[in-house]
């Protein structure tokens, strides 16, 4: 049987906007498994941005699973953005997942991998997430600009 990795992440502006909060992750996640009856081995909480894979609780777990290499093992996450914001770092890491026989799916966004154009999907959902990323780094830029320019510091930007 595979292990059945958890993997809960939020970053703090999201949490109560997008319904993204851990408790809420947590609950749909758990009703997934028992509905397909699957045995989570862990579960872990993250509280940092997916811009990138330098997570504390996404090394620990990665390094746990390069020491079950060759293991079949399944990660779970609500949806793809939860999992990355960089379209070109998330295959990477899905393609270094799959050479450690570790499978990846976001429970609200299913995608069939064995169907080719899955990977139509994929490329949507990850670049979704990362043009999201850029225009809201975008929009705070834009905002520190304008204060600046009239003399005003937020300390909150």
């Amino acid at each position: 049987m595979s292990a059945v990795y958890l993997y809960i992440r939020v970053s703090t502006d999201e949490q109560a906007v997008k319904r993204y909060s851990q408790r809420s992750q947590l609950d749909r996640l758990v009703l997934y498994c028992k509905d397909h009856n699957l045995i989570v081995t862990k579960t872990i909480f993250e509280d940092y941005s997916a811009k990138s894979f330098n997570r504390p609780e996404w090394n620990k777990l990665f390094a746990e699973l390069k020491l079950t290499k060759n293991q079949s093992s399944l990660i779970l996450f609500t949806y793809w953005d939860r999992f990355n914001r960089n379209i070109m770092d998330a295959y990477k890491m899905l393609e270094r997942l799959q050479n450690m026989k570790v499978s990846i799916q976001a429970i609200e966004q299913q995608l069939d991998f064995s169907i080719p154009e899955s990977k139509i999907m994929l490329a949507m959902y990850w670049a979704t997430s990362e043009v999201e990323n850029d225009k809201r780094s975008r929009n705070v830029r834009l905002g520190m600009q304008k204060a600046r320019l009239e003399g005003r510091w937020d300390s909150n930007l």
